[in-house]
């Protein structure tokens, strides 16, 4: 137990220091000004050239999406999931070790050319994390959690980053063994984050930039939006890709019937859901069902309409 309390109090010193690193030395392998940086640009694009021109440049949730941004991605971490996550971590190589089992490594990938190792990477994540997208669906559970994301009303580059604390864990766990399996390291993933960061940001921006065939392999806003459109016809709603489009394409879940500029986002009743980050993040382990259940709860059709 003592080694666990030691990893647990460490985690908190090492994140920290690494965190004022991020802060004080701007540099190309900083993740932190490289999120700042590619926010301003999406936003920078949104002022130029606005797909919903009618759309305030600081539209509804706008502040509240920039907290979320530093929240999940820098202070979650430093009020405890890493001390967590490093906890479990050591745990799990030791349960595997009771079985003799000291490398959890099944596919060794270091021996090919970096862009290989990189794109692999990228393709594995994403196909792992649009299987737990559409969970965060079909999960009634879980749905409570993602509902934060969706509570989005005008769409923009931050409404990216707007999600529970709970998915991350929930995207963490799922994706810890098979790309450990795979041998990638945390190196590894820098490049590959900063990569999917951007196209989360494209994803959700106020931005018409057609892709021609591109559309059928990357995510795009004219996708993305019937993801969060409040009403849809098919019970547990479509277009999961987080990066990659192709996924929808190939299993059957797009759903595009026409231009989505100007359909409403969210659920039913998404004006009363909280908006504070607070009870945001307090609504899911409330007893009482939340509102909004219903629409995505719509009538099903057989089929979704495909482009």
């Amino acid at each position: 137990m003592l080694k666990y309390w030691q990893i647990f109090l460490s985690s908190f010193t090492d994140y920290g220091n690494y965190l004022l690193q991020e802060v004080l030395n701007p540099g190309w392998g900083n993740y932190f000004y490289w999120l700042i940086g590619l926010s301003l640009f999406f936003w920078l694009l949104e002022i130029v050239k606005p797909w919903r021109t009618h759309q305030a440049i600081l539209r509804k949730g706008f502040w509240l999406d920039g907290f979320y941004m530093f929240f999940n991605f820098f202070l979650f971490s430093l009020i405890g999931f890493n001390a967590i996550s490093n906890i479990g971590v050591e745990a799990f190589n030791d349960f595997l070790a009771l079985f003799g089992v000291t490398n959890l490594v099944a596919f060794e990938v270091q021996s090919w050319p970096v862009w290989g190792q990189l794109l692999t990477l990228f393709f594995v994540r994403d196909f792992i994390q649009w299987n737990v997208h559409r969970l965060l669906h079909r999960s009634e559970f879980l749905w409570r959690f993602h509902k934060v994301h969706h509570s989005v009303q005008q769409m923009g580059f931050a409404a990216h980053l707007r999600f529970h604390w709970g998915e991350t864990i929930l995207y963490r766990t799922i994706e810890y063994i098979p790309l450990a399996m795979i041998g990638f390291g945390i190196q590894d993933f820098f490049l590959v984050h900063i990569f999917a960061t951007s196209i989360g940001h494209f994803n959700h921006s106020n931005l018409h930039v057609p892709l021609g065939p591109l559309r059928y392999l990357f995510n795009n806003p004219q996708m993305h939006i019937w993801h969060h459109a409040k009403h849809m016809p098919h019970r547990y709603g479509a277009n999961y890709g987080i990066s990659l489009s192709v996924w929808d394409y190939l299993f059957g879940t797009v759903y595009m019937p026409e231009d989505g500029r100007d359909i409403a986002l969210g659920f039913d009743d998404v004006a009363q859901y909280p908006e504070s980050f607070v009870e945001q993040q307090l609504q899911p382990f409330l007893n009482n069902r939340s509102k909004g259940e219903p629409s995505r709860m719509g009538k099903e059709v057989k089929h979704l309409e495909k482009v």
